[in-house]
């Protein structure tokens, strides 16, 4: 068993060479750190221009970064323009004038920040919340996202186009007459592209982190590259067995690239409230990459156990689709 396991490795590892996979990963690894380290990390994100109306001088001091108009037509034509916050004294309460987010949050955030500005600056007490900078907590959130949505879209595309060539090839005819076990064909690719995973993963966080950080955040943040990295190859697995062609398969990872992974990317980078959001799986996945890149974890039992119960249930599918497929072609 150890003889046939070894020699599906080496078979498996020299399809994905050929399948220029690892040329896809790599090139994947340049591109992510090129933008996080030369375009990311110095957009400055201002916050949002404050104009103020005040045609009574009921202020006498106010935030030196709030700008005053003349007229309450030039409030609302600077506050659309610059998407900014409009604050209109004329009246004894304050009215807002902005362009909603979308959010109740997010605008609420913006209502605050503005009503904040009508005091002095020397009143507020700036209290620094955190252990990173500013700096490091975009390193760290963006290199998580990048680091799920690889595992999710590449991940998931590596070993179907893997099994796709197999198949034009009879490579499975060929293994449905022998006396092997199907589990061993599907730990053999889910093990390699496991660790190409894993390697990516290390790469990906010592190259934008650092490697002191890298170290310390490294054992969660492998934990969940390894959750994800079964879930989508099994995913990918199953896939590529069952559809009979390229373009049925090209069909599916539209469906996950655009409208599986995109609400979790709104839900976790935009303001966009979706109700529904906490019962898609991927999302809670998105945040335990999140919270290990921070290190601040807050997934408990239930999260590992339904990720167990998860791997082993797409096992056993992946495992009866191959049988399947095997006595179709033998």
């Amino acid at each position: 068993m150890r003889t046939i396991f070894f020699s599906l490795l080496k078979k498996d590892l020299r399809m994905i060479i050929s399948s220029k996979f690892l040329l896809l990963t790599l090139g994947s690894l340049v591109l992510y750190c090129c933008y996080i380290q030369l375009v990311y990390v110095n957009v400055d994100q201002k916050a949002d221009p404050i104009f103020l109306y005040d045609p009574k001088n009921t202020l006498l001091e106010v935030s030196s970064d709030t700008n005053k108009v003349d007229s309450l037509d030039e409030l609302e034509k600077q506050a659309m323009a610059q998407s900014g916050i409009g604050i209109d004294l004329t009246q004894e309460k304050p009215r807002l004038v902005f362009q909603t987010s979308g959010s109740k949050k997010g605008d609420q955030l913006k209502i605050n920040y503005a009503l904040a500005m009508l005091s002095p600056t020397k009143s507020s007490e700036v209290r620094v919340i955190g252990q990173y900078n500013s700096r490091m907590k975009k390193l760290r959130e963006i290199t998580s996202e990048f680091l799920f949505f690889e595992l999710v879209a590449v991940g998931f595309l590596g070993v179907a186009s893997t099994l796709f060539k197999e198949k034009q090839m009879g490579v499975i005819r060929v293994h449905g007459v022998m006396p092997m076990s199907r589990s061993l064909f599907i730990v053999s690719k889910l093990g390699l592209f496991l660790f190409i995973d894993l390697l990516f993963a290390c790469l990906l966080t010592f190259l934008n982190l650092g490697l002191s950080p890298g170290i310390s955040l490294l054992p969660a943040v492998l934990l969940q590259t390894g959750i994800l990295s079964l879930i989508m190859a099994l995913i990918g697995f199953i896939c590529a067995i069952y559809l009979s062609d390229f373009k049925q398969f090209s069909l599916v990872y539209l469906v996950l690239a655009v409208f599986i992974t995109t609400p979790v990317f709104l839900a976790g980078q935009t303001s966009i409230e979706l109700q529904w959001i906490n019962f898609h799986p991927l999302y809670h996945l998105f945040l335990a990459f999140k919270q290990a890149y921070f290190q601040n974890p807050t997934t408990g039992f239930v999260y590992y156990f339904s990720c167990i119960v998860t791997i082993f249930l797409l096992f056993f599918l992946a495992r009866k689709v191959l049988s399947l497929e095997m006595l179709k072609e033998g």
